[in-house]
């Protein structure tokens, strides 16, 4: 339940910024266990601040979740104290980013992307699809919460994406597979085209990812204007299940 944190830091007047175990600003400290100033929060026991979240925009945001990733993915995970982030968050939460991610359980985005509690909303649904309740849960995220940003996760080898391409039935699966359907002609492949070939999943499962991004902007005016308006972002990413690695696209 709980990793070996360290002590704050006091930096005098450097303002101490924390988001997903990392400093956004540069903290003039020599980083333990190889950690580099960029990768290391003043404290690890605390959850994000609505101060810190409203400070960072939403390339920055982006910026935070791929050095998450990269420490996630090289085995240099923050030490964290989950016990002292559900105290410090207990009151209020002001997360950066709101991620809808596969069902898949090789896909915890909190840890795919090293981060804490406090620090992200998730929503996850197998295929990563955008339905009336998830797009309903992003709009409250982003413009009743303040985050920043909204990112579509999918992954390699997705089996819901599997479903799909064989058109499988199977109770309410068949209605969630059709929303994901549109990918299959919509994606361009040279090869193969069968649940067998990972390759032709895995860009199948790409194009979903950029179709879901598309149809957020179509059906939710609130995440689309304020996107126009530079208050949040909404991109995409795929999960590499093999090598950890978060790609970002869109």
């Amino acid at each position: 339940m709980k990793r070996t944190s360290y002590e704050s830091v006091d930096n005098g007047p450097v303002s101490r910024r924390r988001f997903l175990s990392t400093a956004l600003g540069a903290c003039a400290i020599c980083p333990p266990l190889g950690f580099s100033p960029m990768q290391l929060a003043a404290s690890m026991s605390a959850s994000l601040t609505k101060e810190q979240r409203d400070s960072m925009t939403p390339l920055q945001v982006i910026d935070e979740l791929k050095k998450g990733n990269e420490r996630f993915r090289t085995a240099k995970m923050a030490p964290r104290d989950y016990l002292a982030e559900k105290r410090s968050s207990a009151a209020g939460q002001y997360p950066a980013a709101v991620v809808l991610g596969c069902l898949d359980s090789r896909v915890p985005a909190e840890i795919v992307f090293d981060a804490g509690i406090g620090d992200i909303f998730t929503g996850r649904v197998a295929g990563n699809v955008v339905n009336d309740d998830m797009l309903g849960s992003m709009e409250f995220g982003c413009a009743a919460s303040g985050a920043k940003l909204v990112l579509v996760l999918g992954h390699t080898a997705c089996g819901a994406v599997k479903g799909a391409i064989d058109d499988v039935v199977l109770g309410n699966l068949t209605g969630l597979l059709a929303r994901i359907k549109p990918a299959i002609p919509g994606t361009k492949f040279d090869g193969e085209k069968s649940s067998k070939n990972a390759s032709y999943v895995d860009a199948v499962a790409r194009t979903n990812v950029v179709l879901g991004l598309a149809e957020i902007r179509r059906r939710s005016p609130i995440l689309e204007e304020l996107e126009k308006k530079g208050n949040i972002k909404i991109v995409g990413a795929m999960y590499n299940l093999a090598t950890g690695l978060v790609e970002f696209v869109g």
